[in-house]
């Protein structure tokens, strides 16, 4: 992943538009250019952490003046042009929301079968999602530069975007006695997946239209999430093209 080094060329990339992962910053530094570049990254809504110095020195191969920037591996769109790109270019398009996913590879197989099936988009988190850097563009094999990705500060005021904008949220989730197969799936569509671990946040659960769950019977009790996401994308499209 490329990086940017110091604090007056941070501020200068985040002034341009740069497109910033996360920015790592020296624990106790202040003044006013620091309290400068707080603000810009506030701005954007981009990670940051403080960390100590030492971190610092192993991520860098020169002087970094207490920050370091981690450019974005891809080009994200906002929420809004997703969203109108999404509508424009399919009359039933398809979007999928992760909540939590960590996993990078699990992040970037979601991506590829996504565009594999004429997805339109897909949406993160800004904190606590799988970060989209190299490994996870190579996951998706390629198909994470092929598709729209939007990261926000805020799934719950983005899935209320989505029910504005006319999509209906389905969430895949062990909490519903309903099956996929029940669901109908036509019309715009925002399918939300949450870890495996946690699942789903019980406040986005909240918003969702439909909540359903995909049938098991062996005793391991789960699905690899990339591998459930497949499944309720692929009922998704069969309906589509019935």
């Amino acid at each position: 992943m490329q990086k940017l080094f110091g604090t007056h060329p941070v501020i200068e990339a985040l002034k341009t538009g740069k497109q910033i992962d996360k920015v790592l910053i020296k624990q106790g530094m202040e003044g006013p250019v620091y309290r400068e570049l707080i603000t810009l990254i506030g701005e954007r809504h981009i990670p940051y952490q403080y960390v100590p110095v030492e971190k610092l020195n192993r991520e860098a191969h020169g002087a970094h003046q207490g920050v370091i920037a981690y450019l974005a591996q891809i080009d994200y769109v906002d929420l809004e042009t997703l969203v109108n790109n999404a509508l424009a270019t399919a009359p039933d398009p398809v979007i999928v929301i992760l909540d939590g996913v960590s996993d990078i590879r699990n992040l970037g197989a979601v991506a590829r079968t996504l565009e594999c099936v004429g997805g339109q988009g897909i949406i993160v988190p800004a904190k606590g999602g799988a970060a989209i850097n190299a490994e996870a563009v190579k996951a998706s094999a390629g198909a994470l530069l092929r598709i729209d990705t939007c990261k926000v500060p805020n799934l719950r005021l983005a899935a209320y975007y989505l029910r504005q904008s006319g999509f209906k949220l389905v969430a895949a989730t062990k909490k519903s006695d309903n099956l996929i197969y029940n669901v109908d799936f036509h019309g715009p569509v925002a399918i939300v997946m949450g870890s495996e671990g946690k699942g789903i946040s019980d406040s986005l659960l909240a918003l969702c239209d439909e909540k359903a769950a995909i049938p098991m019977v062996g005793q391991t009790g789960s699905l690899n999430v990339s591998v459930a996401t497949a499944v309720v994308l692929y009922e998704a499209v069969r309906q589509k093209n019935v």
